[in-house]
């Protein structure tokens, strides 16, 4: 099980060379600061959580050329009290990164649940959310995992089972989790 500083080690030793990008814990609220010059691009995950530092991974995972010029990809956050017309948008936004996210805890032996990110529903059921995130993660074991979310995973695989082959443990944990 990979903890905040194997992430850390982990993401730098991937991308800091060729994306110029690194990952750096023990910030009081997630954000993505992008390169400046003579400075890298930073991804910031909340304190010492693996869980903020996989989920932070795969939005910049997923995130293009352009996206990656703009703090925070460009996007704004929603605070946590949305009703159920903004949650509505909010986890459609966020099921692609999601389903990235379940495939990186997955490789790096953590478990992985939906993040609904709405502390002023308690009682929300999320069933119908975590259903679009897995039939997401179903596309990406058919048709692969965005490059870097690639990369990133196998790595991570690699770290704990050097000799696994990272298609055929995605495919059997997508398998494993339907049953």
């Amino acid at each position: 099980m990979a903890s905040a500083t194997q992430l850390v080690a982990a993401f730098n030793a991937c991308f800091l060379s060729n994306f110029n990008t690194c990952l750096i814990g023990g910030a009081q609220e997630p954000l993505y600061v992008p390169a400046e010059p003579n400075d890298s691009a930073k991804i910031f995950f909340r304190l010492d959580y693996a869980s903020s530092a996989l989920h932070e991974v795969s939005h910049w995972c997923i995130a293009g050329d352009k996206r990656r010029l703009l703090e925070d990809y460009g996007y704004w956050y929603e605070s946590d009290t949305r009703d159920l017309q903004t949650q509505a948008k909010f986890e459609q936004v966020e099921v692609r990164p999601q389903a990235v996210e379940c495939v990186l805890h997955w490789a790096a032996g953590l478990p992985f649940r939906v993040s609904v990110d709405n502390l002023s529903m308690p009682d929300y059921n999320a069933e119908h959310f975590e259903n679009a995130v897995m039939t997401q993660v179903g596309k990406y074991v058919v048709s692969g995992l965005p490059v870097r979310a690639e990369t990133f995973s196998a790595y991570l695989l690699a770290q704990r089972f050097p000799d696994l082959e990272f298609s055929e443990f995605l495919k059997q944990r997508y398998e494993d989790y339907c049953r």
